[in-house]
């Protein structure tokens, strides 16, 4: 099968999830600048969890440059990443309603966690499926950034228990490490185009 059904899917959702996030944000009563007073955390907690949304659908599509057949393990594998990122308006939205206090926090950080997991057994899956000269292989290399975010979390999880604030520092910290547009993949594509 062609990867075209995947990609198309896997956008939808991504798109779906941060629109139920923003549909979930109140407009406080109010007209005065006070009255944003209350909405910072949930719409601080939506940037967070946007910019997640948006770094996982960077990642996924250009990791899906490399495939050149879709396969049943795969689309699982898949569906398994879609469902942990599903769960973020919801992890963002406890977050955010309860001003970052340690549970929804370190309830973020367990489905970050876990979405992270997941985008790893699909990458793998890839790999497996594409054969020892995989592109996606050869482009991930050692992965550094794929193997520190997971320690965060695991990090950040019962820290928060302790502040949730360096908890969430921890959170922002791999955002940002991962907002730093990594060319691997575009590399190795574009090698191979020569």
């Amino acid at each position: 099968m062609g990867k075209g059904r995947l990609e198309a899917f896997s956008d939808g959702v991504i798109a779906i999830l941060i629109t139920i996030m923003v549909l979930e944000m109140r407009v406080p009563i109010g007209a005065e600048l006070e009255a944003l007073r209350p909405v910072i955390p949930v719409v601080l907690s939506y940037v967070l969890s946007y910019l997640y949304l948006g770094i996982y659908w960077n990642n996924h599509h250009h990791m899906l440059q490399t495939v050149r057949r879709v396969t049943g393990p795969m689309l699982w594998a898949n569906l398994h990443l879609l469902f942990w990122l599903s769960l973020v308006p919801f992890a963002t939205e406890w977050l955010g309603t309860n001003h970052f206090a340690a549970v929804p926090s370190a309830l973020y950080g367990v489905v970050l966690l876990m979405a992270a997991i997941a985008f790893y057994i699909l990458r793998s899956t890839i790999v497996a499926s594409q054969g020892k000269d995989s592109l996606l292989r050869k482009a991930v290399g050692r992965d550094w950034k794929g193997k520190l975010s997971p320690v965060v979390y695991l990090i950040a999880i019962p820290a928060a228990f302790w502040s949730p604030r360096v908890s969430q520092a921890l959170y922002v910290l791999i955002a940002l490490v991962w907002f730093i547009p990594d060319r691997r993949i575009e590399g190795v594509l574009g090698q191979q185009e020569d």
